[in-house]
């Protein structure tokens, strides 16, 4: 497989549960990927320096899945103008509605693209990381059309 485009990162083993209908859409697309566990509370300099040198590593875009206070997203989108596509995960006592609102609500200058809570934002995030490459890569492009006529007819 080629060089990663999307670098994945999950707040803690705990949240690896979301990762795999990401990386199985990525992978039907043909999308190259790499990840890492990194909470931006227990490891801020392994996030910063994460995010930090993922466009010198060949990354166009960083999904951060996270839950409770998720501050990994915002954390990941400070240290990087690539684009970071938040997940939130449901969990604690607000089943992700917390980390939803925490990724939405990042300030003006520090965007973090949020998608749905759980297992359907995990599939959107991948979808958009692809549909961001696909801007520049035609083959890609393609197969983001013939996935979503897939869909539609399922």
């Amino acid at each position: 497989m080629s060089e990663p485009r999307v670098g994945i990162v999950l707040g803690s083993r705990s949240d690896e549960a979301l990762l795999a209908p990401c990386t199985e859409t990525l992978d039907r697309l043909g999308v190259p990927w790499e990840s890492l566990v990194a909470s931006a509370h227990r490891n801020p300099g392994r996030v910063a320096e994460y995010a930090g040198g993922a466009r010198a590593r060949g990354l166009k875009t960083i999904i951060a899945v996270a839950g409770l206070s998720a501050a990994l997203p915002g954390a990941i989108a400070a240290h990087t103008t690539l684009p970071v596509i938040g997940v939130p995960v449901p969990a604690g006592a607000l089943n992700g509605m917390d980390a939803l609102l925490a990724m939405a609500q990042m300030p003006r200058g520090v965007p973090v693209a949020t998608m749905a809570i759980g297992r359907s934002g995990a599939v959107n995030a991948a979808l958009l990381a692809a549909s961001i490459l696909a801007v520049e890569d035609e083959a890609l492009h393609g197969r983001l059309e013939t996935y979503r006529e897939e869909w539609s007819q399922s």
